[in-house]
């Protein structure tokens, strides 16, 4: 009956919160055949009550710490409702039994064996409390008698913390007149005679005789005793605390043994772990994260960035981990203010429904930037802040080059920021370390293997390579796969011939071929062309390179478009640093260093937890260039967080540069690679913006706007519009609704806000929307956020824009036509030869990452508006084969910035006195 009664309940719950199953832990300690049996029968039990039960078993050698470890983590676990530790601990180290119950949430304690529930038993706290499995089966079948507890005089025989303490109470809070008896009792059989109601857990077999018990008696007995048995196989049957065959002729009702408490313990397990599961149901909604906002105090004129961020105080880290469901093991504490998070997560949320995915993206921007950071910031404060959903930002972490340079930090701004932005800015996690140092391993192998192939003939090489250890050489793994990768199927070391010995050793890598240049965080001018290899020990072999800016290396486009650390691994091991004198790819793999990129990133692979000013969580992972790169955030933080969100909430991330640029890419590659797809863009428009692209003045950082930004031009803005007319076109091509956020500025009047709003709507938007979130937080963007949800609802046709078995050039054609406007592309002699190369290395399938400029449609950064008509110019085409894609240079452009005349390092300092971050734009 009770089963029934709670697989009903469970059907209940399920059609009232669709996903939702009452969450049932069973931790084991060791592997002894009684508990195996009795974990059996209550895993059976929750499974035909619709209950999701998770066996853990830890081996015999498990520690106190380990066990306490577990414990954790399953507290910290929304998904596990009842949780119980079989017992006895069966571990080959001392364990402190009580310590590991009372470690049991008291919340999630169905057992009822926690110092917390047991106390709250003894004192009649009955609807607060968890009652141990068997005292309460014995209660539900008293009940089941028909017989009134209260006034009734009851008798416990046994007084074990488990069965006979809370017995007594059970009864005693039930109004009976309880005495506790025990092996002790010297009158045993008198106070027997006496029970109404007779519970009897001693664990002496047939100890209590039929001759003692009351007639008309209930009787309970607990027992499980084994007695020698000749007529049975086993030699040994199974009896009870009380000779059942005497006594079932004196008493009105008995329970047998077996069959009798026993199924009723479990039975009772299960009614505890739904009574915990609707407990947490009242007080949390499935998918309803239980979230601390934090309020923000707007001032005007509005501070500067640095102050605001440093007038905020964060949230600890762990508890926005735990508010958005992170367990504490998923989560690899930086401080408090930061935190990675495990992929365990992923995995573990691995059939959890996926959220809203939107993509802020932008119209051409000018030098300064229109607010795409800044926008996405105060889209994810107002769904969450202010209307309440889940919501997750996922952005890019900048780079230390430009923050010490010209353009300053990349927090967002304003009231909209991801705080602490000095953190954010500078060394956050260190992952834009750990790829420097990948990176620079590389560069270094390659210089190596040249040199030592140039000075060493091939069998000094092998002897090098697989040496003699202990009179035994042994290929690595990486250099299986090299010999496998030639054709040799061979694993003795003594039994290749020399010219299997030549092709092993030899990479023959052509130094003019090298495309793996070293790297450095730093903007520095002086390094975008060096001469290495100048000191006499490296014996005149010295050639050209140059440094670029880390952020600009394939390994963070790598760890951007990775979607594990098994695939991260593959995608190193493929990276081409150069071709072979024959004309052939020498990758990463070929030089034996993959196995040790992996190690360098193993951590950086985790996505980093911040939040921003107003309590909302944000992943902040990989920064990849928007030019020869794809210039998005990464796939594994946008993985996590839609699993977080639930199905109806939202990750919002950021697409770099224009529509053209980070979205198109966001589009072609990165969701190409991820499997997602998503269901609205945002696209932020500036009136400054469309101004400059309706023939305005040069805008130029750190010069003052000319006079024709600063007052009303509706002519000039009209005609602008071009431009956003064109970016709303190219988001609607891949088939998703797109709502214009009109970030708003101080000089911008309402008619030309009006105009902006009233032509995106007339060029297909979805909906436009003016929003003040700079100045006011996520207030001023909760009319975005309500279109944003309103966008989400409709259907999504997403689309990609080509196929990526076309050829190379079939597919920047159409990128250049149907995007930027182009009426043909035209291949310089270099990017010609490239095509032909990378087509013949099996490379033409790759989807195309183009690297233009970002100040316009066309490859001309002068060219405003909408340019149509023009021939785009493919100056060369390079292969970032680890990533995934080709990137063909639409012109010249640098990978490592220089510094300004004065830099942005010049306002930034520390105060040794508090030890805060000054003037960090």
């Amino acid at each position: 009956q009770v089963r029934e009664r709670l697989k009903q309940q469970v059907v209940e719950m399920k059609e009232k919160f669709p996903g939702f199953r009452p969450g049932l832990a069973i931790l084991q300690v060791g592997n002894r055949d009684d508990s195996n049996l009795y974990i059996n029968m209550k895993l059976k039990a929750a499974a035909e009550i619709g209950i999701s039960a998770n066996h853990i078993k830890l081996p015999n050698t498990a520690t106190e710490a380990d066990v306490l470890k577990c414990i954790a983590s399953l507290n910290g676990d929304p998904a596990v409702h009842g949780f119980i530790v079989q017992l006895p601990l069966d571990s080959d180290k001392p364990i402190n039994t009580e310590k590991i119950t009372n470690a049991v949430a008291p919340e999630k304690d169905v057992d009822g064996l926690s110092s917390i529930n047991a106390g709250k038993l003894s004192r009649g706290d009955l609807g607060d409390c968890f009652i141990p499995c068997t005292p309460k089966g014995c209660m539900e079948l008293i009940r089941q008698t028909g017989i009134q507890v209260a006034g009734k005089r009851a008798v416990v025989v046994g007084r074990s913390k488990i069965v006979g303490a809370p017995m007594h109470d059970l009864l005693l809070w039930n109004h009976a007149t309880v005495t506790t008896c025990h092996s002790k009792t010297s009158t045993l059989a008198e106070e027997v005679g006496k029970a109404d109601i007779l519970v009897v857990a001693a664990g002496k077999a047939e100890m209590v005789k039929g001759e003692w018990i009351k007639p008309g008696a209930i009787v309970i007995d607990c027992g499980i005793n084994h007695v020698p048995d000749s007529t049975k196989a086993s030699g040994k049957r199974v009896v009870g605390d009380v000779a059942y065959n005497t006594a079932k002729e004196k008493a009105s009702y008995i329970t047998p043994v077996p069959g009798g408490v026993g199924p009723m313990t479990v039975a009772m397990l299960m009614q505890s772990t739904v009574e915990s599961a609707q407990r947490f149901l009242e007080k949390f909604q499935p998918g309803k994260w239980n979230i601390q906002y934090t309020q923000l105090t707007l001032k005007m004129p509005v501070p500067s960035d640095i102050e605001i961020s440093q007038s905020c105080i964060p949230k600890p880290i762990d508890q926005v981990a735990k508010e958005v469901g992170l367990l504490p093991d998923e989560v690899e504490l930086y401080g408090q203010t930061k935190a990675k998070v495990h992929l365990s997560a992923l995995k573990r949320l691995k059939n959890q429904p996926d959220g809203k995915y939107v993509v802020v993206t932008g119209i051409t921007p000018t030098p300064l930037g229109e607010g795409k950071s800044t926008t996405t910031v105060g889209l994810v404060q107002a769904l969450g802040a202010h209307l309440h959903q889940n919501v997750f930002a996922c952005v890019r972490q900048p780079s230390q080059g430009p923050t010490f340079g010209i353009k300053g930090g990349a927090a967002g701004g304003g009231y909209c920021q991801v705080v602490p932005m000095e953190e954010f800015n500078l060394h956050l996690t260190g992952d834009i370390h750990a790829i420097t140092a990948a990176n620079n391993l590389v560069a270094a192998a390659v210089d190596a293997r040249i040199f030592h192939e140039l000075t060493q003939t091939d069998q000094a090489l092998y002897n090098r390579l697989v040496p003699s250890v202990n009179g035994v050489r042994k290929f690595s793994d990486i250099q299986i796969r090299r010999l496998q990768k030639l054709g040799i199927n061979k694993t003795d070391p003594m039994a290749l011939t020399k010219e299997e010995i030549n092709l092993f050793v030899r990479l023959d890598i052509d130094p003019g071929t090298i495309t793996w240049q070293r790297v450095l965080d730093t903007n520095d001018r002086f390094l975008r062309k060096i001469t290495i290899g100048q000191s006499p020990t490296e014996k005149g072999f010295s050639r050209t390179a140059q440094f670029d800016i880390t952020v600009s290396s394939e390994i963070m486009a790598v760890l951007a478009l990775s979607d594990g650390l098994d695939d991260m691994k593959k995608r190193l091991g493929r990276m081409v640093v150069a071709s072979s004198k024959r004309g052939e790819p020498v990758t990463t793999d070929d030089l034996g260093v993959t196995g040790a990129l992996a190690v360098l990133m193993k951590d950086a692979v985790k996505p980093n937890l911040m939040q921003t000013l107003e309590g909302t969580p944000v992943f902040v992972h990989a920064g990849p260039f928007a030019n020869i790169a794809h210039g998005n955030s990464s796939v594994l933080a946008d993985k996590i967080a839609l699993k977080l969100v639930g199905k109806e909430g939202f990750v919002v991330t950021e697409a770099g540069f224009g529509a053209d640029i980070g979205m198109e890419k966001f589009f072609n590659i990165k969701c190409r690679y991820s499997g997602l797809r998503p269901h609205v863009v945002v696209l932020v428009a500036t009136v400054r913006a469309l101004k400059m692209h309706g023939g305005g003045p040069a805008v130029t950082a750190g010069v003052p706007l000319p006079k024709e930004y600063m007052e009303e031009n509706l002519q000039l803005l009209a005609k602008g519009c071009s431009n956003l007319n064109k970016q709303i076109q190219n988001a609607r091509m891949f088939g998703v609704p797109v709502i214009v956020a009109v970030n708003a500025f101080k000089t911008d009047t309402k008619a030309e806000l009006a105009l902006v709003v009233q032509l995106a709507k007339e060029a297909g938007a979805f909906d436009a929307v003016e929003c003040t979130h700079w100045a006011e937080g996520g207030k001023g963007a909760v009319a975005l956020a309500q279109a944003v949800q309103r966008a989400s609802q409709t259907p999504s046709n997403f689309r990609f824009l080509y196929n990526v078995e076309l050829p190379v050039i079939d597919k920047i054609r159409l990128i250049a036509q149907q995007i930027y406007g182009a009426s043909d592309i035209e291949l310089l002699p270099e990017a010609q030869e490239k095509v032909t190369l990378y087509t013949k290395q099996g490379f033409g399938n790759l989807p195309i990452c183009m690297a233009k400029t970002h100040l316009s449609l066309s490859h001309d950064p002068e060219r405003k508006g909408a340019p149509a008509g023009f021939i785009l110019p493919i100056r060369d085409i390079r292969a970032s084969v680890g990533a995934g894609f080709l990137y063909p240079l639409v012109g010249t452009m640098s990978t490592m910035p220089g510094l300004p005349t004065r830099p942005c390092f010049y306002d930034i300092d520390l105060d040794p006195a508090s030890g805060e971050v000054n003037g960090l734009f």
